[in-house]
């Protein structure tokens, strides 16, 4: 009731402003005076902004009488801020403006005006290492920006992904050490979140948003640019950090909602120098909240401060530092029997109360993740830039981790069906040390203009154990038949002491089960070795082509491998910058570990192969109506091969064939539009076809547990005022749609099928240049829906949330 009257209050103040009939123009262009068509031009602390036309001109109108702050942008450039003062019914030219380049990811690249499109980004340095324009990329991502998860008071990174076509979550983050942070399909292919700003950052948990400047989901096997030990053969997800900018700024925002939930963020930017050559940014965010089920919770702090320092016009630094303090119950997981036919198929059979969560808050684990990013940027000539990065990250688990398991030890229970509840105290630490140098080039040679990025990358891993091994604490019984379970499994005969769990649901309960197990602490490190190199070679203004290589050298205690991964690429604009036509050719790998064999009795070691995947894809790209309209449609076949299987012949020998070979192919769609002021549209659509039609005889002709729903489909439209007395005010409106999926599909076993879902979610909001109010209702019908990966994961009841953020 107080958030709606301070709303009501706030609107009624805002009715009596009006926008002044201020313009104010300029230009901008690079050091050597080459218009820059698509920078953003962005009034710091509104709503106000616009982008540079193909000559580099922009005007922006409407702007409040007073000081302001303008922020010019560019992918690959310098921000620059200029203060200008505007008074009423006037029209400044700012005159022209160069920026620096700058091939490090740097900068407040984000579209905020009323007549732009917001939830879009035309370039990307991270896709291709290099400045490139979506349009002339032959490589297909979706990027969700921070405005997009600003509207929609975002507050946890898998609802986040929600607004990406073709992914979805299998996994819940676990926190469980070297695994713990949330697995996601993607193309038919299980990803994790390992990269930030295109470098390895490993998390136990799930990250936190406020420092998220966007994120890119990279489709298809990325090996050439990216390695394999932290990508999929679907793709990759990578975290686009925000960047300090010269200038004073920043928000503090309050979120509040169901279940207990509270958030405080704040985001401050500041100079640190008279000549404006060093900037400081802090973003930072406490969490609480319970579980909608019985018991459960999630506890976090998050500081994140990173620092820009321009030493000069060629050389510039970046720091970006992550502190993540987390705490909570893992969420909920059914695994089901692996070892025999289900006895239940689908939710109904299950009968799973999802208000159950069959742990308490006594039992939580800590996941600390600490991750440093440094990087230098030095431009040797008109031509070539040299990048060297470094990053660090370590995460660990410390506590609790727990799951259900449907056994057969109690097959006789005529109803319903039992499960043992595993626990492990976890003690786990995870260290990642990369290093990168690139060499990023803009040249001609002759007619040809040539972009070239040429790399080095070493990637250290050390995985150090402590862990408990795990150990039954507690049966849990489903089912309507409690008497058979009580009397049959557990030997209780008195009703009033029944019982559908018989866990031991405490510390002091768990640490006595555990006392007798011995610990094998294992100490895992890995290294790897790469060179790569990327070219993107226009043959004609309209027509370019990409060509790269990488060549990895896998090294560990046991064994090394080495393995080579291309990438070809085409892309023709029929219409220049507006439309293109675009096929690709991708590759990936994964190294292999050595192989027993059994021959006669003796046992060898045999080295294999690495496995490799490879995508063709072809589609088209749209930028149309001065950047309203942004899409991509494309269809994919990815191939993998070289899938190592088991052949038994007999009890005195056995060998190893490299002949398994899964296929993934679909259709993929996205569209961003801004059709009219104020309306914005998020939209996408995926297909994916996805079979093992080699290997393992349990799955062999099926469609594999990790590749997900079949159909996703994913919305998001807002309208909000521009003009007017009721200014500022929106709505916004949208939701998520998966078709059925076969988390466990088993010749053996048989079939269980989550059903199809589609969710709906809405907004109110009121924003003005100095504050925004928002309030937003997800999963508005209450549905029931779940996610899996041979296990079941109850999602998300319905929940009100309401946030306040001030601007200054």
């Amino acid at each position: 009731m107080r958030i709606l009257i301070s709303v009501l209050i706030l609107l009624g103040f805002s009715l009596s402003l009006s926008a002044q009939n201020i313009k104010v123009t300029g230009s901008v262009a690079d050091y050597y005076n080459q218009p820059l068509s698509g920078a953003t031009i962005e009034l710091s602390n509104t709503t106000l902004g616009t982008t540079t036309d193909s000559s580099g001109s922009f005007t922006l109108s409407n702007i409040p009488a007073g000081s302001h702050k303008l922020i010019i942008s560019y992918v690959g450039f310098i921000n620059k801020t200029v203060d200008i003062t505007a008074s009423k019914n006037t029209t400044q030219n700012l005159g022209n403006f160069k920026l620096q380049q700058n091939q490090e990811q740097l900068g407040v690249v984000s579209i905020n005006g009323k007549r732009h499109n917001k939830f879009t980004r035309e370039k990307s340095v991270s896709v291709s290492k290099m400045p490139l324009a979506d349009i002339e990329n032959p490589q297909v991502y979706n990027t969700i920006t921070s405005s997009l998860l600003e509207e929609q008071i975002v507050t946890n990174f898998d609802d986040a992904l929600k607004n990406a076509p073709g992914i979805d979550k299998l996994w819940e983050s676990t926190g469980r050490g070297s695994d713990g942070a949330g697995y996601f399909a993607l193309r038919g292919f299980a990803v994790q979140p390992n990269l930030v700003n295109g470098l390895p950052a490993l998390t136990n948990g799930s990250p936190d948003p406020a420092n998220m400047e966007r994120i890119e989901v990279i489709k298809g096997p990325s090996g050439t640019l990216y390695g394999s030990s932290l990508i999929s053969y679907g793709g990759l997800i990578n975290i686009t950090t925000k960047k300090p900018y010269y200038g004073f700024g920043g928000s503090v925002a309050y979120t509040s909602g169901s279940y207990g939930l509270n958030r405080v963020t704040a985001d401050v930017n500041t100079n640190l120098s008279d000549k404006k050559n060093i900037a400081l940014r802090i973003n930072t965010a406490y969490h609480t909240q319970n579980s909608y089920q019985d018991a459960g919770f999630r506890k976090s702090f998050f500081f994140a401060p990173s620092l820009s320092y321009t030493v000069n016009d060629r050389l510039s630094f970046f720091i970006n530092t992550e502190f993540y303090k987390g705490k909570s119950t893992n969420q909920t997981m059914l695994f089901l029997d692996r070892s025999a036919p289900l006895r239940v198929n689908t939710i109904d059979e299950l009968g799973y109360d999802i208000s159950r969560s069959y742990t308490s808050n006594d039992l939580y684990i800590e996941t600390p993740t600490y991750t440093f990013q440094g990087q230098m940027n030095y431009q040797l000539s008109n031509n070539w830039t040299s990048q060297t990065a470094f990053s660090r990250s370590n995460s660990k688990s410390d506590g609790y981790y727990s799951y259900l398991y449907e056994g057969t030890q109690f097959t006789t229970l005529e109803e319903g069906i039992l499960l043992a509840r595993y626990i492990s105290k976890q003690n786990s630490e995870t260290i990642a040390t990369d290093i990168q140098q690139n060499f990023i080039g803009d040249f001609r040679i002759g007619s040809l203009r040539n972009r070239m990025v040429v790399g080095l990358d070493y990637l250290h891993t050390n995985v150090i154990n402590n862990s408990s091994p795990y150990i039954t604490n507690g049966n849990i019984y489903i089912g309507t038949n409690l008497q058979e379970f009580n009397e049959e499994v557990l030997g209780i005969t008195d009703a009033t002491n029944y019982t559908d769990d018989s866990g031991v649901l405490t510390q002091a309960g768990t640490d006595a089960l555990l006392a007798n197990s011995t610990i094998n602490p294992s100490k895992t490190e890995q290294e790897i070795f790469s060179a790569y190199a990327s070219d993107v070679i226009n043959l004609l203004p309209e027509l370019s082509a990409m060509a790269s290589l990488r060549i990895d050298h896998f090294s560990n205690a046991d064994h090394t491998q080495t393995a080579l991964s291309p990438k070809f690429g085409l892309v023709y604009q029929p219409i220049l910058n507006k439309v293109s036509v675009f096929v690709n050719y991708m590759n990936g790998f994964s190294n292999v570990a050595p192989v027993d064999e059994l021959t006669d009795g003796v046992i060898s070691n045999r080295a294999l192969d690495p496995e490799h995947a490879n995508q063709f894809e072809a589609g088209t790209k749209f930028n149309l109506l001065k950047g309203r309209l942004s899409a991509t449609l494309s269809y994919y076949d990815i191939k993998v091969k070289d899938r190592a299987l088991r052949i038994d012949v007999d009890a005195n020998n056995y060998f190893y064939t490299q002949d398994g070979t899964q296929e993934s192919k679909g259709f993929e769609a996205s569209f961003v539009a801004n059709p009219v002021d104020g309306f914005n549209i998020v939209a996408g659509y995926s297909y994916n076809d996805s079979e093992l039609t080699e290997g393992d005889a349990d799955f062999v002709g099926l469609r594999p547990e990790s590749a997900g729903p079949e159909n996703l489909a994913n919305l998001w439209a807002s309208y909000q005022l521009t003009s007017g007395k009721l200014e500022g005010f929106g709505l916004g409106f949208g939701g998520n749609y998966a078709s059925e999926n076969k988390i466990f599909n088993r010749n053996l076993g048989g079939t269980f099928t989550l059903p199809e879902y589609t969710i709906f979610n809405a907004s109110v909001f009121y924003g003005t240049p100095d504050f925004r109010i928002s309030l937003k209702l997800d999963n508005i019908a209450n549905k029931e829906y779940f996610k899996g990966w041979s296990t079941i994961s109850p999602q998300n009841k319905r929940s009100l949330l309401a946030n306040f953020t001030y601007n200054f």
